[in-house]
Order: C-alpha cells, then structure tokens, then sequence
C-alpha cells in the first residue's frame, strides 16, 4: 500500500479479474502523474499522451501478469510507462541526448528540481536519497532510468569500464533501496 493508502497491488489484482471499476481508480490515482513523467521523458505532450494511452492499455491487458511477490504495484505500472516511452524514443531515434544537466538536477536542491520530482514521484524520499549517493553511483542509475541507455552505453560515455559501471549501479541501487525503506 502506499502512502496515501491506495492499494495498487489489490486494484492491480482487481483489474486482472476485469473490474473495470478498478482500473477506472486506478487511472484517476496516477493518470496525471504518469502523464508527467512521460512529458518528461518524450518532451512532447502530444507524445506523452499517446505513451499514457498505450501504457494503460498494456496494464489493462497484462494485469493478470502483476505478481505482488516480485514487486510493488506502483513501480510495475510505472515500468511499463517507461518502456513504452524508451520504445517510442528508440523508433524515433531520439534516445540519447547529449546534455545531462538535467541528470544534476534530479538531486539537487534547486526549486526546479524538486517541483520535477513531486510531480513524478509524488514526494521529497526519492529526491533525499539520490541526494544521499555519491555522484559516481547516481550518474549511471539516472542516465540508465531517464535516458534508456545500457549499462555498455554509459560505460562509453563516461569512459569507465564496463565492470565499474554495473558495480557501481548494482551498489547504488542497493543504497537507494536501504534507504528508501528507511
């Protein structure tokens, strides 16, 4: 259960039963937000509002593949959010930007930043905690989650070798999940 008390597991469990009911609370919870990120992501509205129809599409007709043993009911629709985004970008072959200001900006203290993140994450936690890994850590988790690269295209693109990188992501994770749980 979240924060605000919404279930998404049981809705999630709901909708693979085919309760349209739940699906429908399920879209008024997180629509906007989905919405927000995907902007985020496609730079383009028009864009985003296709990727949040497809998105739930894809979680109306896979619901019944949600397992709340392998993880939250928030981030399994939000994944799916993502890779329709990263699949809309790759076809248009606009995946890799080369200004990571942004990237910064995700763990930095500006008003910018955190309107970015209470608007996609809906709190301050994960901001904190990105704020709290190092900078060699949170650079390849957030190029790999807002820019869709691999774990070999960040490793070239900071020039670090490919064993560092995977490391360096798998203990940056493992610290955001430590903390995140705290």
């Amino acid at each position: 259960m979240a924060d605000n008390g919404f279930d998404y597991d049981s809705v999630l469990e709901a909708c693979a039963r085919r309760d349209k009911a739940a699906f429908e609370r399920l879209y008024q919870q997180e629509a906007g937000q989905m919405l927000g990120l995907a902007i985020t992501l496609l730079g383009r509205r028009d864009h985003a509002e296709d990727c949040l129809h497809d998105a739930f599409v894809k979680i109306w007709s896979n619901a019944d593949r949600f397992d709340r043993a392998l993880g939250q009911g928030r981030a399994w629709i939000y994944s799916i959010l993502r890779y329709r985004a990263l699949n809309q970008l790759r076809s248009r072959g606009r995946l890799v930007s080369a200004d990571d200001g942004f990237i910064e900006q995700m763990a930095d203290d500006s008003p910018q930043a955190e309107e970015h993140t209470a608007q996609q994450w809906q709190g301050k936690q994960l901001r904190r905690c990105l704020q709290q890994l190092e900078r060699p850590r949170r650079h390849p988790i957030l190029l790999a989650f807002y820019r869709g690269l691999t774990h070999d295209q960040i490793a070239e693109r900071l020039t670090i070798p490919l064993g560092t990188i995977k490391g360096r992501i798998r203990a940056g994770l493992r610290a955001l999940q430590e903390c995140l749980q705290a």
